[in-house]
């Protein structure tokens, strides 16, 4: 077992392995930025480190394609380090070329090389040989039950899953015996997505606004493990589709995914935002989030099923802003303290209900929100936790 340096007072070296240069869009940005500056806000040394990978994986929101050129997503990260105040801390691995990108390139091996430890946050890098000296390497499972049936179904993720040292996720019922994610071999931590606080600020409520929330319809395939089935956020909706005929409250999504059926849902009244304009930046996500009265939202599929324990990291913004959150019950409720601020839904009328107790009582719902996002996702208390249990 590798010894850290003792005391939660000591300065660590800290490399947040992440994707922001390859997903250039707003949410994607801040699950992974709060890692980075979380981690410096608790006195540590920080360099967020990005790879190409080994095919075209750079997307262009402006051309809507991926490919090997990162130039957009290089510009992007530039402005986003500046405006936060942080510009030099990150660097990009470009496979295709062997070049090291970015302010901190230059500096990169070194730090590496005397780096304590490797957050790999949603493992969407590869963890490269110049990686495998540093002694604590961290993988954050942030889709529970999809990255466990990956690693038993496909060698060359459970071989990349292989390289970390400890292992945390999201979903935190795993292990239990009321929770049947797989057991892939590794032991699982629990984690949830941090969140900082300061940098979410609330604004007051219009009563006006809209229930809101950003999804992608199909993420990805659906994956099927010992005759049990586990989807997307598609087989999750159906039975919600009528929602906003039977609730007084006005419905929007975000909604990505070629496969979702739009006129369907703005049939049954749903409205539909594009989803490339609400989370362009950082910025434009957050004023989206807060120009909602509360988010709605199901879980995908596999994370209901599989009762996960799995949270939205988008959620956790919500509840930052001050936005109270009814979402779809993963399991959740086991940890997270909900009924003000957080309204779970196994049902229909269990969804129906919950938009009404947040209409009736939108104060009361702000103020739990800003509560539980303080006790349970603030950026100090989640990042000294996983800390703590190296």
């Amino acid at each position: 077992m590798t010894r850290l340096p003792s005391g939660s007072s000591e300065r660590l070296r800290i490399v947040i392995l992440g994707y922001i240069v390859r997903g250039p869009v707003g949410g994607m940005t801040w699950h992974h930025l709060q890692y980075v500056i979380g981690m410096m806000r608790l006195g540590h040394d920080v360099v967020f480190v990005e790879d190409s990978d080994d095919y075209p994986s750079c997307y262009n929101p402006v051309h809507g394609d991926t490919s090997e050129d990162a130039s957009y997503g290089i510009a992007y990260a530039t402005e986003i380090f500046v405006r936060l105040g942080i510009p030099d801390c990150w660097t990009y691995y470009d496979a295709h070329t062997h070049q090291w990108l970015g302010p901190a390139s230059s500096s990169i091996q070194a730090f590496l090389s005397s780096a304590d430890i490797l957050v790999d946050v949603s493992g969407v890098n590869p963890v490269r040989s110049w990686m495998m000296s540093i002694p604590v390497r961290i993988l954050i499972d942030t889709d529970p039950v999809f990255t466990q049936i990956k690693h038993l179904s496909r060698p060359v993720d459970l071989e990349r899953a292989a390289k970390h040292t400890h292992f945390f996720s999201f979903g935190e019922n795993i292990g239990s015996p009321y929770c049947s994610i797989p057991d892939d071999g590794f032991i699982w931590l629990r984690t949830r997505q941090p969140i900082v606080l300061d940098l979410w600020p609330s604004v007051p409520l219009n009563p006006n606004s809209l229930f809101t929330t950003v999804m992608q319809w199909d993420s990805y395939k659906e994956e099927s493990y010992q005759n049990v089935l586990y989807g997307m956020k598609s087989q999750s909706f159906s039975p919600y589709m009528a929602l906003p005929k039977s609730c007084h409250a006005s419905l929007e999504l975000a909604l990505g995914s070629s496969t979702a059926p739009r006129s369907k849902l703005q049939s049954f009244g749903w409205s539909l935002r594009d989803p490339l304009e609400v989370t362009k930046t950082p910025w434009t996500y957050q004023a989206y989030i807060a120009e909602s009265k509360a988010e709605f939202s199901v879980a995908k599929h596999g994370y209901v099923v599989s009762n996960s324990g799995w949270f939205s990291e988008r959620s956790a913004c919500y509840l930052a802003s001050g936005r109270p959150v009814i979402t779809q019950d993963t399991g959740f409720s086991s940890w997270l303290t909900i009924g003000h601020g957080v309204i779970a839904f196994t049902s229909f009328d269990e969804a129906v209900h919950g938009i009404e107790q947040i209409n009736n009582n939108l104060s009361m719902h702000h103020h739990a929100a800003l509560e539980i996002a303080a006790e349970f996702f603030d950026s100090g208390k989640v990042l000294e936790d996983l800390l703590s249990q190296l």
